[in-house]
């Protein structure tokens, strides 16, 4: 809600009232030349002025997202985002269930709208102003409301929620699931967050409560429960049940018959209802809708139309077409009472020109910024920002509100972004506003010359681009398995037995209706029953390996060997962990306003997860025992994230070191980018070793990292050089330790005995997992994936060549 304040005076703005008054004459209103961020400021302004709610379509689903991502900051009671798919309507398979759920939970809350209220909005793609949804009428037909206190037969739930695709299960995880325990239903409606739980009382329906699906424990209870149907097949399937001539296959005419909702109704929507609506039709009249990008919104929906209709042409039996031509979709546009065109190319003679422009990106030069804001140097060539009205909007709000006042610059930081009266009181003395920011909008600084405001964010302050961390996802290869698997095994293969070791696999024989691997061995032929082959393993070298005789002493040395060197790992590790047992370690001290302040500007919802394992390394890290903590999670799940928090931890609390040490080139690069974008605020020096450095670079580094001006480095086992030294390195993030080799995890072992360890990985080595869980090392999980986080879904169907294209 950072951007209240900026819409509210954009609304009592007079150029704002003159928008609405041409808006309303006109009903069709263009503005051009203005950046993405004033563009929603501005329709924001206008919308609310008219006191009506709105809906944005854009070209694609990720320009969608980033104007989602800035409505939440502008004042709207709700901002939904309603997700579209690229697939064609007329495919016989169901689009993706999240896509299709996340739009059931926008038609569900508009289908129940209540007249008083508060004004919200909506986003979405072109795509969702294509008629491809049943009526408004028809799906509310099929929405089922439950409320606590009203008599309601159980036995009638059952039958509602198989007809609307809910799968009966033992015990409810997921969405679309529901089960029955004597008088207690519990149903994950497809539309909610969490799983509901419906308790009886003899025919009154006593209690609804959310419940965990990890734990299965009730929380909180609610009044109401909106239930819908799983699929847009549940809605469709009585009406076509109700048509004299069924388009339906023999197999989807018995689907229907044994109470199943085959895949991609969808496609004989038209035939259902002969005319499907698009989601306008689920929005008041008097709706702000805004076209943003016009030109890219018909040169994207031109490209689907030209898709789709080869599907439409070759669709058996015929159907009306559920695709409609950009033009068609503007003229509907045109009758209804609010429009908005928005573009940020300025278009002579068309529209309104809000002539917005970007703010000078002027890194840590904060005296030049100040001057910039005090009207007392030009901003662009003769133009200075005398008269304006400027706004910081900043992820550390105090921090940046600090450095202009060192300046001479006199800002202010309102911690209530809704303190309006303050903030007045605040810009009528002529003082720089400073509100604070979280979330995952892309805000860029802008001049708004038409309303006279500027607003500063943090890529001004620090050259933050974004305060979204960029995530590199891995790409893993499948470690082959050193089982052996019969369908996979070719003759002359190598492989080990447990007993008699290495061996050539010749044939698979059958003697006496019993299967045999032929193995041959330096002194004859070994036969080994197939049930048997868990007894064998591949060999893993290369080359050509020479065959051991059965029995013979070769193989029996080779496995002393490996068990004497196997002892002797062990015996070091404990000699380093009874090192770290008997020595006092550093206690760091508590959190800083700098931690928290750092913490609070990740854009994203921290997962419980993330915040206990980032409790658990704190408390470790405050204790007088070295820290050696594993964070186990999933590609994705944010153990960076919880590393990023330890490690400033230890840099500003107590001016400790710390040594970031990754695997490959590439994801230490990925990790320096991201260290250095969020800590790009503060005074905290990072260095990257890696190939990509050169030698003149690397000696430099080293020479830092000695005298203690570099308080991070992050590299891959150059780190590990004796010629690395470290002035206090207080702790060490190792990140996919199973990725080293030998070599460098003796050297890393050395380096454990000295300071605080903390290791990261999705796939930990069984060495690891079982000092973990044996205790030796401590562990967090990372379980709970992000909320936007999107699971593959896959689908099983007859060879069809049509889904294949």
């Amino acid at each position: 809600m950072a951007l209240t304040s900026v819409v509210r005076t954009l609304t009592s703005s007079p150029l704002t009232q003159e928008f609405a008054s041409k808006l309303r004459k006109t009903q069709t209103l263009q503005l051009n030349g203005a950046a993405r961020l004033p563009r929603g400021l501005v329709a924001s302004a206008i919308a609310q002025h008219l006191k009506q709610n709105l809906f944005v379509a854009c070209a694609t689903l990720e320009e969608a997202g980033r104007w989602a991502a800035q409505l939440e900051l502008m004042g709207w009671s709700t901002v939904s985002f309603y997700p579209t798919s690229e697939a064609s309507p007329y495919e016989p398979l169901d689009p993706e269930s999240e896509m299709v759920w996340g739009q059931l939970a926008v038609l569900s809350q508009r289908v129940s709208a209540t007249e008083d209220e508060k004004p919200w909005a909506i986003v979405s793609t072109e795509r969702a102003l294509q008629p491809l949804l049943p009526p408004p009428e028809a799906f509310k037909a099929a929405v089922f409301t439950l409320q606590a206190g009203v008599s309601l037969d159980s036995q009638e739930l059952d039958l509602r929620l198989a007809a609307m695709g809910y799968e009966r299960v033992t015990l409810v995880e997921t969405e679309g699931q529901w089960s029955r325990r004597g008088d207690i239903v519990d149903v994950f409606p497809v539309s909610s967050e969490l799983p509901i739980r419906l308790e009886w009382f003899g025919d009154e329906l006593d209690k609804i409560r959310e419940f965990d699906p990890a734990t299965q424990r009730s929380l909180d209870t609610i009044n109401q429960l909106l239930l819908t149907p799983t699929g847009y097949g549940a809605v469709i399937a009585p009406a076509l049940k109700a048509l004299e001539a069924s388009p339906l296959t023999s197999a989807e005419q018995d689907a229907l018959a044994e109470g199943q909702i085959p895949e991609g109704l969808g496609r004989y929507l038209s035939l259902a209802f002969g005319q499907p609506a698009s989601l306008l039709g689920y929005l008041p009249p008097e709706t702000v809708v805004v076209l943003d990008e016009p030109l890219a919104c018909a040169a994207h929906c031109a490209r689907w139309v030209d898709y789709v209709q080869t599907q439409h042409t070759a669709m058996q039996p015929p159907v009306p077409p559920l695709h409609r031509p950009f033009a068609d979709i503007e003229a509907a546009l045109a009758e209804r009472p609010y429009c908005l065109h928005l573009s940020e190319l300025s278009e002579e003679g068309a529209g309104v020109n809000l002539s917005s422009r970007s703010l000078p990106t002027t890194p840590n030069q904060f005296a030049k910024l100040a001057e910039i804001l005090r009207g007392k140097r030009d901003v662009f060539p003769g133009m200075t920002l005398k008269g304006y009205t400027p706004w910081i909007i900043s992820a550390q709000p105090s921090r940046s509100a600090a450095i202009l006042q060192e300046h001479d610059c006199p800002v202010q930081f309102v911690p209530n972004v809704r303190d309006y009266p303050a903030i007045a009181r605040l810009q009528t003395q002529k003082v720089v506003v400073a509100l604070k920011y979280s979330g995952l909008a892309e805000l860029e600084s802008f001049i708004l010359p038409t309303y006279k405001i500027v607003v500063v964010t943090d890529r001004e302050f620090f050259g933050q681009h974004s305060l979204a961390s960029p995530t590199y996802v891995r790409k893993r290869r499948r470690a082959a398995s050193k089982k052996v698997d019969l369908n996979k095994l070719s003759p002359k293969d190598y492989i080990v037995h447990r007993k008699h070791g290495i061996g050539q696999f010749l044939e698979l024989d059958s003697l006496n209706q019993r299967d045999y691997l032929v193995i041959k061995y330096a002194d004859g032929l070994l036969r080994v029953p197939a049930d048997a082959a868990d007894s064998l393993s591949r060999y893993q070298q290369k080359g050509k390996p020479e065959l051991h005789k059965m029995g013979g002493k070769i193989w029996e040395r080779t496995k002393a060997r490996v068990e004497k060197a196997v002892k002797k790992v062990a015996v070091d590790l404990l000699a380093i962990y009874a090192q770290r047992a008997e020595r006092s370690g550093f206690a760091y001290p508590t959190d800083t306003p700098w931690q928290t302040e750092m913490e609070d500007s990740f854009p994203y919802q921290p997962t419980p997860d993330q915040l206990k394992a980032t409790q658990d390394i704190k408390r470790d890290l405050e204790s007088d025992r070295p820290m050696d903590r594993l964070v186990c999670g999933d590609v994705g799940f944010g153990k960076t994230e919880v590393a990023i928090r330890a490690i400033f931890k230890a840099v500003t609390t107590a001016n400790k070191q710390v040594a970031f040490l990754a695997p490959t080139t590439i994801l230490t690069q990925q990790h320096y980018h991201t260290l250095k974008e969020r800590f790009a605020p503060y005074p905290v020096n990072i260095g990257l070793l890696n190939r990509f450095r050169t030698a003149s670079e690397r000696k430099e580094i080293m020479q830092r990292l000695n005298t203690g001006e570099i308080d991070i480095v992050v590299g891959t086992q150059q780190i590990l050089n004796k010629s690395v030294k470290f002035k206090d390195l207080g702790l060490l993030v190792v990140d996919e330790e199973q990725r080293f080799g030998v070599n460098q995890k003796e050297k890393i072992k050395a380096l454990k005995t000295q300071v605080d360890v903390l290791t990261l990985t999705a796939t930990p080595i069984p060495r690891t997992l079982y000092m973990s869980l044996s205790g030796i090392r401590e562990m967090s999980l990372i379980t709970t994936p992000p909320p936007s986080r999107r699971p593959i879904e896959t689908h099983l169907s007859p060879y069809n060549p049509d889904v294949i294209r």
